[in-house]
């Protein structure tokens, strides 16, 4: 059997890889893929975006089942494309797809299914968002474009004055384009984040193993939010007990309300939590699987991906085993273009990737793509380095281990990954 995976980051590395160790599949295509998917299946020479040229693809190459990587081209109606054309596709209908599309539909969403999650307001004009500000109790906020902007667009402000800046970054001065035509101003969560990936068919729900991500750019969480500079899998924050409460008051009641509104979600509900002191509030769903916090997932899954995910696009995923995992833990660490978050370079050779790597280290990629002989960089994260040990000490010294061998100009990664599961109680 063949599989498409759609995009071109490290998360379609992971999806790709996975999917190739099916005893049922034969080929995997990736497009428009990056190095790594090119040693690791074919890559097809179309834009993520392009989706009425996807679904040409699928049908002429007899694709038996599409996974939609990034969130772009699921807002973009992917799956509807897809469906009209009798072709299986696992991901949410563009309709279900604004739970990340849009912060204001997901708000909304939240309250009206009983889901705790932060209090907020909503503002296009950017006037009466400060006078909100200036005339709230003295609290931290959280700035939020409503639309989609690549993991940037949410500005967690310590003062009235930051909180500020971020309303007039994107409503004065639309930093993020039309995603930044309305803001959500939230009340600033205090907690340890988790990240809980499930993959739903609408009806059901199979929860995957916990992880933890690490968006801002430099150690000790400082510098400007990213699209994630690593991650690690399983949280200790994410017990037994707080797993049961995110399916019962989270994921189940999510899934209850969109089906109530007659859009039901199928593919994978990914849901950022903030594990407060009065218990798991919903900080953001995604509408697809994390960027990194695939790498470490799909590290550690056992079992066979493909089946599981044509079942669940099937509408038939009360009928799958629940996967088993690896209990060694997994570190990903994420190496980046000098400037990221910010402007950087492009087409920089990287050195070092034709070292072989013991089974326990697999090099995802992320922005790479062949130039000549030779892979080079080609987007702000590069490389999803990710590792598993027998702890997650191990774990962690492996990956970096790993890193020091492979080097180009202006190559740069946190060093902390993983270290915040030593404040787990």
């Amino acid at each position: 059997m063949k599989a498409l995976v759609i995009g071109q980051g490290g998360r379609e590395h992971a999806l790709c890889w996975k999917l190739k160790q099916s005893p049922q599949v034969t080929q995997v295509f990736c497009a428009p893929g990056n190095a790594g998917t090119a040693a690791d299946a074919t890559n097809v020479d179309i834009k993520a975006t392009d989706v009425d040229a996807l679904a040409d693809f699928a049908e002429a190459e007899g694709v038996d089942l599409t996974v939609v990587g990034p969130e772009a081209p699921l807002v973009a109606g992917v799956v509807d494309v897809f469906r009209e054309r009798k072709l299986r596709v696992f991901g949410p209908t563009q309709k279900a797809a604004q739970l990340e599309g849009s912060k204001i539909f997901c708000k909304d969403v939240l309250r009206k299914a009983g889901v705790p999650t932060a209090e907020s307001r909503t503002f296009a004009d950017p006037d009466d968002a400060i006078a909100y500000l200036n005339n709230r109790p003295a609290k931290d906020s959280v700035v939020k474009a409503d639309g989609l902007a690549a993991g940037k667009g949410v500005f967690v402000c310590d003062t009235p004055s930051e909180a500020t800046f971020a309303v007039n970054t994107i409503l004065e001065q639309r930093a993020f384009g039309e995603a930044g035509a309305q803001v959500l101003i939230e009340d600033r969560l205090t907690g340890p984040e988790i990240s809980v990936l499930a993959i739903t068919d609408g009806k059901s729900v199979v929860p995957l193993a916990s992880s933890q991500d690490h968006k801002a750019a430099h150690d000790g969480d400082k510098g400007p939010n990213t699209g994630g500079m690593g991650a690690y899998s399983p949280t200790p924050f994410a017990t037994d007990e707080v797993m049961d409460v995110v399916l019962e008051k989270v994921l189940l009641p999510t899934i209850t309300e969109m089906k109530r509104r007659k859009c039901p979600f199928t593919g994978i509900l990914y849901a950022g939590l903030m594990l407060t002191p009065s218990g798991p509030k919903v900080l953001e769903y995604n509408v697809r699987m994390g960027d990194p916090e695939t790498q470490p997932v799909l590290m550690r899954m056992k079992g066979d991906l493909f089946d599981l995910l044509c079942k669940a696009a099937d509408g038939k995923l009360a009928d799958a085993d629940w996967p088993e995992w690896d209990p060694r833990p997994a570190v990903c660490v994420v190496m980046a273009s000098e400037g990221y978050p910010g402007d950087y370079q492009k087409g920089r050779p990287i050195r070092g990737l034709d070292e072989s790597q013991p089974d326990n280290i697999k090099v995802f990629h992320a922005g790479t793509k062949v130039a000549g002989e030779s892979v080079v960089t080609d987007g702000g994260r590069v490389l999803g380095v990710t590792a598993l040990g027998e702890d997650l000490s191990a774990a962690k010294q492996n990956a970096y281990t790993a890193v020091r061998g492979i080097r180009w100009e202006g190559a740069w990664c946190r060093k902390d990954i993983s270290d915040k599961a030593r404040n787990a109680s």
